[in-house]
C-alpha cells in the first residue's frame, strides 16, 4: 500500500469531519485561530475572518476551510491535523484515515496512543496501590517490634510525620510515643 499524503487523508476524512456534532464551533474556531496565529502563511487574517464568520453556518465554514486547505498543499493539511490533534484529540483518534493506518500495521509511533496507555489503569489501580501502602504502614505500626528484625525501622518511621500533614502527624506520633521511649 502506498503511503497516504496529508491531503489524501484530508479528502478521506472530510465527510467524517463534516458529520453532525463531530466538531463544535469552539473547536473549529480554535483550529482556525491556531492556523492563523502560528502559521499566517496558511491562513491569512482575511481567510480566518471568512472561516470564523458567525453569519455562516458551521457546516459551510468547515467545508470552506477543508476545501481551502486541500487546495493549499501538503504542509497546510499537515498543520491542520496537528491543530485538530491539539484541540479535538478524541475526534482525531477516530478519523477514518487513522483507523486505516492502524489497520494496515503501520510501524509509526503514535504519540496519542502512548499517552493513553499510561492512564488506562484508572482510579481502581491507584486505590489498590494506596490500600497496599496503607496496609503495610499499619502492619509496621501495629506489629510488636522485634529487635532482631529491622532495628531502625521505628526510628525512621518516627521522622515520617515531619513530612506528613500536621493533622495526620498527631495520630502517628501517638502510636509511636510508647515505642520511641525504648530507643
Amino acid at each position: 500500500m502506498t503511503e497516504q499524503t496529508y491531503c489524501d487523508r484530508l479528502v478521506q476524512d472530510t465527510p467524517f469531519l463534516m458529520g453532525h456534532g463531530r466538531l463544535s464551533e469552539q473547536q473549529v474556531d480554535r483550529i482556525i485561530l491556531q492556523l492563523n496565529r502560528y502559521y499566517p502563511q496558511i491562513l491569512s487574517n482575511n481567510d480566518a475572518e471568512k472561516f470564523r464568520n458567525p453569519k455562516a453556518s458551521l457546516r459551510v465554514r468547515l467545508c470552506d476551510l477543508l476545501g481551502h486547505l486541500q487546495r493549499s498543499g501538503e504542509r497546510d493539511c499537515q498543520e491542520f491535523y496537528r491543530a485538530l490533534y491539539i484541540h479535538a484529540q478524541p475526534l482525531h483518534s477516530r478519523l477514518p484515515s487513522r483507523l486505516a493506518l492502524q489497520n494496515s500495521d503501520c510501524t509509526e509511533l503514535d504519540s496519542g496512543t502512548v499517552g493513553r496507555e499510561l492512564s488506562d489503569r484508572g482510579p481502581v489501580a491507584f486505590l489498590a496501590c494506596l490500600g497496599l501502602a496503607a496496609g503495610l504502614a499499619l502492619l509496621v505500626y501495629c506489629c510488636p517490634p522485634d529487635p532482631k528484625v529491622l532495628p531502625g525501622t521505628r526510628r525512621v518511621l518516627g521522622f515520617s510525620p515531619i513530612i506528613v500533614d500536621r493533622h495526620v502527624s498527631r495520630f502517628l506520633l501517638a502510636f509511636l510515643t510508647d515505642d520511641l521511649g525504648g530507643l
